[in-house]
């Protein structure tokens, strides 16, 4: 009995003191077969990427209105263009 308690507190310090595990936020979403009767999926990091996906299923994209962006700086994307004026 020992035992087994030695053991279940070696794995709950285990699990205790593991990293926090979150989910991903893409920018990109794939809209299929409509807003009303089709699906979304929001995995994509570019807009390229989501229409090479959804090219061949007569879809289309759009950004994520849910994506928050990681701290730090980062590059510009399609719509964010920089012009040099």
């Amino acid at each position: 009995m020992k035992l087994l308690l030695f053991l279940l507190g070696i794995c709950v310090a285990l699990f205790g003191t593991g990293t926090r595990v979150e989910a991903q936020n893409y920018p990109w979403c794939a809209i299929y077969g409509g807003f009303d009767d089709g699906g979304t999926n929001c995995g994509f990091t570019t807009f390229q990427q989501c229409m090479d996906t959804a090219r061949g299923l007569g879809s289309n994209c759009q950004p994520n209105t849910q994506y928050v962006p990681p701290p730090g700086p980062h590059p510009p994307t399609r719509l964010q263009r920089r012009y040099p004026y």
